[in-house]
């Protein structure tokens, strides 16, 4: 059993005795009032959403799904298909990749995650390599300080274009690293 707050978007978690994969997360409150995460859930089983509240410390059981390396192939409107090294397809919907959309790139490797031998969500690499398609260029003398911008970065779906808050420095062109877990610029990549 997990407490609420160790739990994050794409686990699989039991709810009356039900599978659902947590599609959103949102936390509330404070240290002193006690945090609240209002979940948007998705049914494995029904396909029916459901949003809810818990306290950070209700227990969840967490389901371990069975995972395999694949990678991403092409879009299959309304599916995302995704194979293996064997070159079997998996099809996975489009609500069940949730931030993964914002990275997902014609052949990227990643990890199918499968409950009763269906493909649900794909997991992604702790950190990827995305080049900058845009950023503004430096202003000069807005040099002081912790100063960041956007970057839209390369992806393969235009209507995911997804942008990361980067150091002046960075420019279009530029290759970054990206932790996926937060959505933050980590290192330019040099060659």
């Amino acid at each position: 059993m997990k407490p609420a707050k160790e739990i994050r978007v794409g686990n699989i978690i039991m709810v009356d005795e039900k599978p659902w994969i947590v599609l959103r997360s949102d936390v509330n409150g404070s240290s002193r009032t006690g945090f609240t995460y209002k979940w948007k859930l998705k049914n494995l089983l029904t396909n029916s959403p459901m949003e809810n509240v818990f306290r950070g410390d209700d227990k969840f059981d967490v389901v371990v799904l069975d995972k395999k390396p694949v990678t991403y192939s092409y879009f299959a409107d309304p599916l995302y298909v995704f194979m293996d090294a064997d070159y079997n397809q998996y099809e996975i919907e489009e609500e069940n990749l949730g931030e993964a959309l914002n990275y997902l790139k014609d052949g990227m490797e990643c990890e199918a995650v499968f409950y009763n031998e269906k493909a649900i969500s794909v997991e992604l690499p702790t950190t990827i390599q995305r080049k900058v398609a845009y950023s503004e260029p430096a202003v000069k003398g807005n040099t002081s300080g912790n100063v960041l911008k956007e970057a839209k970065l390369e992806n393969a779906i235009e209507a995911h274009q997804h942008t990361v808050q980067v150091p002046l420095f960075v420019s279009t062109d530029d290759v970054i690293e990206i932790d996926t877990r937060t959505n933050e610029y980590k290192r330019v990549v040099r060659n």
